[in-house]
């Protein structure tokens, strides 16, 4: 009150008048207590910070089981965490960054599947690695061909010494003889007569698997789980890829997801939730890192073009992660398009996401499916081991991995293609090709994108970019540097594109001023 007084006090000398105000006193009074300008004070949020890769990543998967060759009688041999420590210079080489693993868990041997999904298998058949559990552990446990958990612990510190990170998949659903069904028959719907349900996701039937039931014993169930993957996270693991998440319930996500940042707060989640975006976007505001799409079976112009700003436009809350691929998919695209359009659905998902995934085999364009207008796969590796011989591949020229290693080299040395919020789609006159930029507000790096859609023909047309988007002004001519080919062009407003598919695919354009 002392120096409001005296400022008020219009006798005293200018400097005697406005000391007292600077007085501390009054300075620690007016943080406190700043000025107000009729705004009222809003709710508190937590902000949480991840990490870089839980926005910019390459994931490549595969399973250890299928890495043991074969034998001298033809026969393939199971693979053990050693051989498959072998594969990671592989997967290193072709610039990928996390290495992820189907279940590695011991698996049943109740109802346990033969190839192709059948439903009688020979002692022979491995079954699937997501019906987990049998005599041997559950959750906790590794199948006992693949090894110890001191040879993963070894496979995990190879890995990050070639610069990978291992992520798991973590299936909450079990075989009929996991450990869980006999301790803790609550957490699983019995029927009426008495018989465990087993699990449907229509028209697909999983006789070998019972999903969890969480109305009984959530507490339970809950803290079983956390401790689960706190012990998979105690031996290296901080990426967890969630099997179906959209079937449990949403509030268990929310408190196991932040139970384990509470003590690995780098742990990051990928949700495998093909669900409605309502329900997709709902889990990624709870906590899930990133999040599966339907880029799979966004392949047209205009629906490429609406699928890009769609995850663009939810990047604040749900990080897109574009697998060409998955043990479950092989999009009739895939099946019926050859090389070309294996090469072109990389360039795209590598360069309209920061987070992109393959699984392998891609790289050898496998595209049998089981039978006609069907997605999975023939002979998949989901019910049995598929030894593949790269390196013969890449030898005879039947390979995709110098252009998925160009890929990731491209997306590590821009920037812009780290991003997402940036992506903005460019006019080009062919509806066979699609262009779109993205640039880098910290260091202005800019990349335009133009793919074609066509893996059979050349197509060409009339790229028009919006120079003054992209941080130049309407009559500059830019340095226009191909990353694909190597190739530099001229070019300004209005640019001719054409693409082979027999040379490439897409181009991948580092834009730059002149300087005179």
């Amino acid at each position: 009150m002392s120096a409001a007084t005296a400022l008020r006090d219009e006798d005293r000398p200018l400097a005697e008048r406005v000391a007292p105000a600077f007085a501390a006193d009054v300075q620690k009074l007016m943080f406190e207590h700043p000025v107000r300008e009729l705004i009222t004070k809003g709710k508190t949020h937590k902000i949480w910070c991840d990490r870089k890769k839980a926005a910019f990543g390459s994931w490549y998967e595969f399973f250890p089981r299928s890495t043991g060759g074969i034998d001298e009688t033809g026969q393939a041999v199971h693979g053990t965490f050693a051989t498959a420590t072998k594969e990671l210079d592989r997967v290193a080489a072709m610039g990928f960054d996390v290495v992820y693993f189907p279940p590695i868990h011991p698996i049943g041997r109740v109802n346990r599947k033969g190839p192709n999904n059948t439903l009688v298998a020979t002692p022979e058949d491995t079954g699937s690695p997501w019906a987990i559990g049998a005599d041997e552990g559950g959750h906790d446990a590794i199948h006992p061909q693949l090894g110890t958990i001191e040879d993963f612990d070894a496979l995990v510190a190879r890995a990050n010494d070639l610069g990978l990170e291992v992520a798991l998949d973590f299936a909450l659903q079990c075989a009929p003889d996991h450990p869980w069904v006999l301790k803790h028959p609550e957490w699983f719907t019995t029927q009426p007569d008495g018989t465990i349900m087993y699990a449907e996701n229509p028209p697909k039937k999983y006789q070998d698997i019972y999903p969890i039931n969480f109305d009984l014993d959530p507490q339970g169930l809950y803290h079983e789980v956390l401790r689960v993957v706190l012990f998979w996270a105690e031996h290296g693991v901080r990426i967890f890829r969630v099997d179906n998440p959209h079937t449990k319930p949403p509030d268990f996500w929310q408190w196991l997801i932040w139970k384990v940042k509470e003590v690995y707060p780098d742990t990051l989640f990928l949700a495998e939730a093909f669900t409605r975006p309502a329900r997709l976007y709902g889990l990624a505001k709870l906590g899930f890192t990133q999040s599966y799409t339907y880029f799979t079976w966004r392949t047209g112009k205009q629906e490429l073009i609406e699928f890009g700003e769609d995850v663009r436009d939810h990047w604040d809350e749900a990080r897109p992660n574009l697998f060409v691929n998955t043990p479950d998919i092989l999009h009739e695209s895939l099946q019926h398009g050859g090389p070309g359009m294996f090469g072109l659905r990389a360039a795209l998902a590598a360069t309209l996401s920061p987070t992109w995934g393959v699984y392998s085999g891609y790289e050898l364009f496998e595209h049998e499916a089981v039978k006609p207008g069907s997605e999975e796969y023939l002979n998949s590796e989901k019910y049995q081991l598929r030894p593949r011989d790269y390196a013969r591949a890449l030898a005879d020229g039947r390979s995709l991995e110098p252009w998925l290693r160009k890929l990731n080299h491209i997306r590590k040395a821009h920037p812009a293609l780290q991003q997402m919020r940036t992506l903005r789609f460019q006019n080009i006159e062919n509806d066979a090709l699609v262009a779109f930029s993205k640039r880098d507000p910290a260091t202005g790096d800019t990349v335009v994108v133009v793919v074609s859609l066509d893996p059979h023909n050349t197509q060409e047309g009339t790229l028009y970019l919006d120079l003054p988007e992209l941080g130049f002004d309407w009559h500059e001519r830019v340095i226009a540097h191909d990353e694909v080919t190597g190739e530099t062009w001229d070019w300004g407003q209005a640019n001719y594109v054409r693409l082979e598919p027999w040379r490439a695919t897409a181009h991948v354009v580092s834009l730059q001023r002149r300087f005179s």
